[in-house]
């Protein structure tokens, strides 16, 4: 059905007045025509412009003018007097801010709420200069904005921010004044703490971590904080698909005060089952259970899991390695249920080539090249072709290394290698064939306990001085014998320890075969300690001593008899240049040595200064005899990475003697101790 008319069409047209060419003669005319049309606009801009009428004496010419045709109109860029300088192409306006009120609330917090203003303000950013007022104001509203923001993350979330631009008296004198007014109200705090939230295990599992209390004034970054604790406790504690919800926190703003709320999803508790691998391969699901430190039952830990993927890491074999909890819903039968870790592997290249070079008194330059292909083997057997280069020591030598054998850290190494030595107290040319078992502390897991065990066997000839022609002649030797090392670490650092202590002993029974069977034993006892007086300063004690038992001086290889000196031993000497002398001047080694060291290192950030005293002595008897004992001073620098401080130390003798070096340089990786 059509729609009725509002206004119908007869009531309409009456109401229309009749119009006819009586009423407007202008009805009737012809219209004219557009030739005519023409030359009348022609005619009429090009009639001369009329002369303006004379100005009033006082009055602007600008604004008595007439106005120009609308096609002769053009936009003309103006600027205020006072902010453009006479030849000045770039126009600039001055400004100084003025902030006012906000101290009031710098003082209620441990915030730094005018050094946060300061550091992001956009009038700050200015620099004092700005193109023209308008921008000043622009940047006036921003940093009200900024100051609202930061006030609500302390708490105040009802200021009063005012702004306003004060105009200097003169001109061109005067900056223009950006002030900025707080009025920060009342801080609000929390009324109730509200966990929306399944039971746990234990019960207080989330408000034990959730560190917010009624009372406490409300924070953004302690609540964030204080959530984030939650969310890695949960997973810590058998929850590794729990999830947190949106927080809710309603003010009220006459109490000024806010009720919280924070819903959470704990999920299903669960207990470690078995491992699954994807991807491309460096070894299978097998292998990765050796790197693990849980065993299938146990309640599940995010740290667990998080330290079997940076133990993945270091075999060094991926590229990229990704470690997640999967959620299989099989029950273990006491309210938890099995969780399966997947392992996407994506394997790197497996071959690297490295090299170090290194300084020290006695021992001269040294460049160490090594090429490792580190998963020749599988699952990480490797195989390393090494080599040394240096003023007194070259060599060649193959390793084959299976790291992880069975167990986690645990190492199996067989090593063939020949090298010249040529030191101050033998010359040797040397071949070995060596096998070692160990399990070591490494930067990821440090042990309380450490091991190795293993076997040598190596042919040598070496030079040493014969009394009965006064001269040094070679000798050959040939040693067979079996090391076995037990360590006790309780140190706080394994590369760089502040606190605590370690104890390492080793015991070597071997066999020299030289115009005669020479059997005996080669022991060696060291223990450490660290204590941190301050923060940056740490004292550092050590204590070694050696014995060989079993054997004359001269049944035994110059190279496996007993020196000190050097930067591992007593600094501010040669390498092996203590202990007994032979009488061309040379040291002939002994069967007996102490060592000890004490150091003040000093850190600050990532550089260090250390001042050391060190002292020791060898001797040809079996036991330490405790006298003619040598020491040694100085200073180092260190630079600390993460893989450790790399060392320089440069020390001297204490009571020179002929022939010793004034001062002697060490610079290796790792601290002397």
């Amino acid at each position: 059905m059509p729609a009725e008319p509002v206004i119908p069409d007869r009531e309409f047209d009456a109401a229309v007045p009749p119009l006819s060419p009586d009423d407007d003669p202008e009805l009737g005319a012809p219209l004219e025509s557009i030739e005519a049309f023409e030359r009348r606009v022609a005619g009429r801009t090009q009639q001369p412009q009329q002369s303006p009428a004379p100005i009033p004496p006082g009055e602007d010419a600008e604004l008595a003018a007439p106005l120009p045709p609308l096609e002769q109109f053009g936009e003309i860029p103006t600027a205020l007097a006072q902010e453009v300088a006479p030849d000045t192409a770039e126009v600039t306006v001055a400004y100084r801010v003025q902030l006012e009120g906000l101290d009031a609330a710098d003082r209620e917090t441990d915030a730094n709420l005018i050094g946060m203003f300061n550091s992001l303000s956009a009038l700050g950013k200015g620099k004092g200069s700005a193109g023209n007022v308008a921008m000043i104001r622009a940047r006036l509203t921003e940093d009200s904005q900024l100051l609202q923001t930061i006030l609500a993350a302390q708490g105040w979330y009802s200021p009063t921010i005012g702004s306003r631009i004060v105009m200097p008296a003169e001109p061109r004198d005067g900056a223009i004044t950006a002030i900025l007014s707080v009025a920060p109200g009342r801080r609000y705090s929390f009324s109730e703490i509200v966990i929306a939230a399944a039971p746990t295990d234990p019960p207080d599992l989330i408000r034990d971590n959730l560190g917010l209390t009624p009372g406490m004034p409300i924070l953004a970054e302690q609540v964030l904080a204080e959530e984030a604790r939650v969310a890695v406790a949960l997973p810590e504690n058998g929850y590794p698909f729990a999830q947190l919800g949106e927080r809710d926190i309603l003010l009220d703003r006459e109490a000024g005060t806010g009720r919280y709320v924070l819903p959470v999803t704990p999920g299903p508790r669960g207990r470690f089952n078995g491992i699954t691998t994807s991807g491309k391969l460096a070894f299978g699901a097998d292998h990765i259970r050796v790197l693990s430190r849980f065993r299938k039952g146990d309640l599940y830990d995010t740290r667990k899991v998080d330290d079997l993927r940076k133990a993945l890491v270091a075999t060094g074999l991926f590229s990229a390695v990704a470690v997640e909890p999967q959620q299989g819903g099989e029950p273990v039968g006491d309210g938890t249920e099995y969780v399966t870790l997947a392992v996407r592997q994506e394997a790197g290249p497996p071959r690297t080539i490295a090299g170090t070079i290194g300084y020290a008194a006695g021992q001269g330059l040294s460049a160490k090249a090594s090429w490792t292909h580190r998963n020749l083997f599988p699952p990480e057997g490797s195989l390393i072709a090494h080599a040394v280069a240096g003023t007194q020591e070259q060599g060649l030598g193959v390793t084959f290394r299976r790291a992880n054998a069975g167990l986690r850290d645990r190492t199996v190494e067989f090593v063939a290698e020949a090298f010249r030595s040529d030191y101050e107290a033998y010359d040797a040319y040397t071949g070995r064939l060596a096998a070692r078992l160990s399990r070591d502390s490494t930067p990821l897991w440090q042990k309380p306990l450490t091991y190795a065990i293993g076997a040598e066997v190596l042919a040598t000839g070496e030079t040493e001085y014969v009394m009965a022609t006064g001269t040094r002649e070679r000798r050959s030797y040939y040693v067979a014998g079996l090391s076995g090392q037990l360590g006790l670490d309780g140190t706080n650092d394994l590369l760089n320890p502040t606190e605590g202590y370690r104890l390492t002993a080793l015991l070597q029974p071997e066999a020299t075969l030289n115009k005669g069977f020479s059997p005996y034993v080669r022991g060696r006892l060291e223990a450490s300690a660290y204590h941190s007086v301050t923060d940056a300063l740490v004292l550092a004690g050590r204590v070694r001593i050696g014995t060989i038992h079993g054997a004359d001086l001269a049944d035994i290889a110059p190279s496996r008899r007993l020196y000190a000196g050097g930067g591992g031993s007593v600094r501010g000497f040669g390498y092996q240049s203590l202990g007994e002398q032979a009488p061309d001047g040379r040291p002939s080694g002994g069967r007996s040595l102490a060592e000890g060291s004490l150091e003040a290192r000093y850190r600050i950030g990532d550089y260090g200064v250390v001042a050391f005293i060190d002292a020791g002595q060898a001797w040809r008897e079996t036991a330490p005899q405790f006298d003619n004992m040598r020491f040694g001073v100085g200073v180092g620098g260190r630079f600390y990475t993460n893989f450790g401080p790399v060392r320089v130390d440069v020390a001297t003798p204490l009571g020179r003697r002929p022939g010793e070096a004034r001062f002697n340089v060490y610079v290796s990786i790792g601290q002397a101790f």
